[in-house]
């Protein structure tokens, strides 16, 4: 069974959020629905559940449109990639399918969970895939070759729920180069020009050059930084760009915290 609930204009008298009433009730699934997703593109939303099925739904017409037919057993997690046309479930059989939204067809499947999937997520900047098992594991995947890039085992137990914070930062654009200073200070280049600064020890992003400037007469796709070295002192970076040319950054002697603001305080435990 789905619910669907609309939102009234008037709060609360307490002002606490405001009042939620049933629309509309569909039946349509045989047994427990486990999980929803609804499209950023269309007016679609996905179910699955139990009975092994995907269903997409049309939520200007309150019907099922089409059906995604290959689990063997009970359909737990799903995610939409924002971008593409691209819907990823998993269940109980341990593996995770990839279909294309537009043929309704399978186009990959991931394999290497040892147990259930219990929730998966898309990153929104790229096209990796993060699942979580009752084996105990998060894993990343790569859709662009179906593999495993990385394997978390730090849980003991079951991992039952994963969220991606929605606001901690991401470098919104293919990185194309890396370096670390002794000092622990990591840069990430990409594909627009942007670097990035991070504390290597935490993983926290603590500065951001939104993007370098290209010479004159240079295309603006011409920003991407390729290349990213810092020299023996390890305070000066050097970097090649699209553009054709190498640059040399120094630290900023006159720089304060006023005129350079940081976004990032370190743990005490790693001070």
């Amino acid at each position: 069974m789905v619910l669907y609930w609309f939102c009234r204009s008037n709060y609360q008298d307490m002002g606490h959020g405001k009042w939620y009433s049933k629309a509309h009730i569909s039946r349509l699934h045989s047994d427990q629905v486990r999980g929803l997703a609804i499209s950023n593109k269309h007016t679609y939303m996905f179910s699955a559940g139990d009975d092994k099925q995907v269903k997409c739904w049309d939520l200007k017409q309150n019907e099922v449109i089409s059906s995604y037919h290959g689990h063997l057993s009970s359909v737990y997690c799903l995610a939409l990639h924002p971008t593409f046309d691209i819907l990823v479930t998993g269940g109980h059989n341990s593996v995770c399918r990839v279909w294309d939204i537009r043929s309704e067809m399978p186009v990959q499947t991931l394999s290497g969970h040892d147990n259930a999937i219990s929730s998966l997520f898309i990153r929104p900047t790229d096209s990796h895939v993060v699942t979580s098992s009752h084996d105990s594991t998060i894993k990343m995947w790569d859709l662009r070759y179906g593999k495993t890039m990385l394997a978390l085992k730090n849980h003991k137990q079951s991992v039952r729920a994963m969220v991606p914070h929605p606001t901690e930062s991401q470098q919104k654009t293919t990185v194309d180069a890396m370096a670390v200073n002794d000092k622990g200070v990591m840069v990430t280049g990409g594909d627009n020009g942007s670097m990035w600064f991070w504390d290597w020890k935490s993983g926290h992003n603590f500065q951001q050059y939104s993007q370098t400037i290209v010479q004159p007469g240079s295309m603006d796709n011409e920003a991407a930084i390729y290349a990213l070295t810092y020299d023996v002192t390890g305070t000066r970076l050097i970097s090649c760009e699209a553009d054709k040319t190498i640059k040399m950054w120094k630290e900023d002697d006159t720089a304060t915290p006023e005129t350079h603001p940081l976004n990032f305080i370190p743990p005490n435990n790693i001070r």
